[in-house]
């Protein structure tokens, strides 16, 4: 029996760890809490105390003192009872006895969920510390699909963390400081916690550049008499306009902090002084149209910047933000930034989902900024399913929690958030996967654009479809949200695989051939001994390594036809007599390469040479580097080009022209006219009379490239063309 299984009297635990502490807590939560709710969470913490009880920190104070204020932060945020629970024991299954069973027992089944999602995965084994860090990530997110309490939790964990964390190694601070910038800090800002966003910045600031956090502080507290002095007069000029309006309101004035500042000094390249020379101002008003009202007011004071101004009341940030911003040019010749919000507002844009926090079982639904939330990760938890690792999941989060976003209009008006710098194939995929993987173009504010292009916040944009149409490799070059990425590197991986199939299947039916043999003979006990000599789960994975070069084909066949003892050493070439070739139909694109030495396009006389990884490469017969692979008869591979062959094909071309103004239009306007499309240009050399040019184009096969190359002779500048 558990040694926790009897309740514990506050008496049992030895002296009270850290009294002030509980009582403090005791104290904020009466303010809130009803009794019976308080004293639950007054007995989660006799319970941890007991759990962690000889436990202490890198600090030298015991352990407890810790998940206590944890609790203290959520209880700020005027979170529920199971959540403080939850925090007080969220390190107890990790690093004590206690079992999950006993917290349900003492609380909820809930309690012990919060504590489970909150739990890392310590106890498992990875490769290196990165993979273990993406992986319990992996496991937190998805416990905050089902509750978002979960993130809350962890991100006052971080909190505190952050905050002692001085105790900790040099190199440890560094790493939690960057993990706290690159992950934490960002989902706070997505999940609209401002204040613990800017504390968790600021912190992980100080402990990543101690040096850069220290100047620029100083710069901020050391503030010139005349800049605080301009700052008071732009001050009361406001709080007298707004007061004649006769407008309630709260004016602060607004300092930025050292870690705004130099993201700002290294995003926009100014110096520091560019920077602090900046005055920001927040009023906050009752209601919604007395923060137009105000807004009217403060520009009949100073006049605004022209495209400065943003309404995120009537269109939110997709963490539920609302304010109206404005910059006006202010009468020392600096700019004023002004914020102007509702009080409601206010408190969102401070605690965002843990604002108004309304607990489920209530019979209510949460805030819009928790429905938000909800949306966000349950699409994140859509991408988890098609990552590929946890660490390509915890980058594509990473790329999620772009701060900057643009807000677009389908075309029956719902509101999408992308991030900054977005694309309409983004959009696609922000509307579905399937809408995504079929787009073709798009019409943005009803003008037809192509799919690369970036969008503006704004705008309207409908997808146009086709059914025939599927991504392709290029279309990772243009795309910046984590869910179209996801969904094209899905799509590709699963095309790779099937043409990867598809190869090595032909590659091993001509080597059973030569050997007088074919799948069909091998027996089906055979095949499977094989598979789990080699330690494969399925043929396909065995037929797809052998298109990428990771087992050579005739050493396979080698294999099923007569068993381990007779397998050859590395080396050993097919039988002689071999000389089926593999053809190439135009649908291998995702395994096979064609050589950048040689260009083969359909028509050329082609071998393909297996390389490791790489699959098979594909080189003209007359390429100067065969002679050096056929010194390794085992990878080379007898391939022609089928009939129906489909698709385009890079070709090099030398091309030598007068050199004189217009040539280049000239030569791409003859290529342009045979529907080639032209890859790259680049001058190789140029004189006083002659230039040579190296034209990249897109061919279908050699007939097609005779007819380009006709066109560019006819041209009465052009002096040769060659393909190199």
């Amino acid at each position: 029996m558990s040694s926790f299984t009897k309740p514990q009297k506050v008496a049992d635990i030895g002296p009270d760890p850290c009294p002030d502490a509980v009582l403090a807590l005791e104290k904020r939560l009466s303010d809130y809490l009803p009794p019976d709710q308080v004293r639950q969470v007054r007995r989660a913490y006799e319970v941890g105390a007991r759990a962690h009880e000889g436990q202490t920190r890198k600090s030298g104070e015991a352990y407890i003192t810790h998940p206590v204020a944890v609790a203290g932060i959520l209880a700020e945020l005027r979170l529920d009872a199971e959540t403080l629970c939850a925090a007080i024991l969220h390190d107890a299954l990790e690093d004590t006895p206690l079992p999950r069973s006993e917290i349900e027992r003492e609380f909820s089944v809930t309690v012990a969920e919060l504590v489970d999602g909150v739990t890392k995965l310590d106890k498992l084994h990875f490769r290196d510390r990165q993979e273990a860090a993406a992986e319990s990530f992996r496991k937190m997110m998805l416990a905050m699909a089902r509750d978002l309490r979960v993130i809350l939790i962890k991100l006052a964990d971080r909190l505190h963390n952050m905050r002692t964390l001085d105790s900790m190694a040099a190199e440890s601070r560094r790493r939690i400081a960057r993990e706290t910038l690159e992950i934490y800090a960002p989902i706070a800002q997505r999940l609209g916690m401002n204040k613990i966003k800017a504390e968790l910045q600021d912190l992980g600031f100080r402990a990543l550049h101690p040096m850069r956090h220290r100047v620029i502080s100083r710069r901020i507290a050391a503030q010139p008499v005349m800049r605080r002095e301009a700052l008071a007069t732009i001050e009361a000029q406001m709080a007298q306009r707004l007061a004649q309006e006769g407008l309630r309101n709260h004016l602060v004035s607004r300092v930025k902090s050292p870690w705004s500042i130099y993201t700002k000094m290294k995003q926009e390249n100014k110096s520091l002084e560019q920077v602090l020379d900046v005055f920001g101002f927040r009023i906050v008003v009752p209601t919604v149209m007395q923060c137009y009202h105000a807004l009217g007011a403060v520009h009949s004071i100073y006049k605004p910047l022209d495209a400065r101004f943003r309404d995120f009341i009537a269109i939110p940030k997709a963490n539920g933000y609302q304010s109206l911003h404005t910059v006006l040019f202010g009468p020392y010749g600096a700019p004023v930034e002004v914020q102007i919000r509702t009080e409601d507002m206010d408190l969102v844009a401070e605690r965002g989902i843990a604002a108004h926090w309304v607990y489920k079982s209530a019979g209510a639904g949460g805030s819009a900024a928790q429905a938000r939330a909800q949306d966000w990760v349950r699409n994140l938890m859509d991408a988890q399913q098609t990552a590929g690792s946890s660490l390509e999941f915890l980058e594509n989060v990473k790329v999620d929690l772009f701060p900057d976003e643009v807000y677009l209009f389908t075309p029956k008006g719902d509101i999408l958030a992308l991030p900054r710098n977005a694309t309409a194939l983004d959009f696609a995929y922000a509307v579905h996967t399937d809408v995504g993987n079929h787009a073709v173009a798009a019409r943005v504010d009803k003008k037809l654009v192509p799919l690369r292009t970036k969008l503006s916040s704004g705008q309207s944009v409908e997808v146009i479809t086709a059914p025939s149409a599927t991504p392709g490799p290029q279309w990772l070059e243009f795309v910046v949200s984590s869910k179209a990425r996801t969904a094209i590197r899905h799509f590709l991986k699963r095309l790779e695989h099937e043409d990867a199939v598809d190869l090595g299947h032909r590659m091993l039916d001509r080597a059973l051939e030569a050997l007088e043999s074919s799948l069909d003979r091998v027996s089906a006990e055979r095949i499977e001994q094989l598979l789990a000599d080699l330690r494969y789960r399925r043929l396909e994975e065995l037929l797809a390594d052998i298109a990428l070069g990771n087992r050579m084909p005739a050493q396979v066949a080698r294999l099923m036809v007569h068993g381990q003892d007779v397998l050859p050493l590395d080396g050993a070439a097919l039988p002689a007599g071999t000389s089926e070739r593999i053809m190439i139909t135009g649908s291998e694109r995702g395994v096979l390469s064609f050589a950048a030495c040689c260009h083969p396009i359909p028509g050329d006389e082609i071998m393909g040479y297996l390389s490791a990884g790489k699959g098979v490469v594909v080189h003209r017969a007359d390429c100067p580097n065969v002679a050096e692979y056929r010194k390794f008869p085992e990878r080379c591979v007898p391939m022609a080009w089928d009939r129906s062959v489909e698709g385009d094909y890079r070709v090099a071309l030398r091309i030598e022209v007068e050199n004189k103004p217009g040539v280049l239009a000239q030569v791409a306007a003859a290529v342009a006219e045979s529907n080639s499309n032209i890859d790259a240009v680049e001058y190789r050399e140029r004189d006083v009379a002659v230039s040579v040019m190296e034209f990249a184009i897109e061919v279908r096969n050699r007939k097609y490239l005779a007819d380009v190359i006709r066109r560019i002779r006819r041209l009465g500048v052009v002096h040769g063309v060659q393909r190199v």
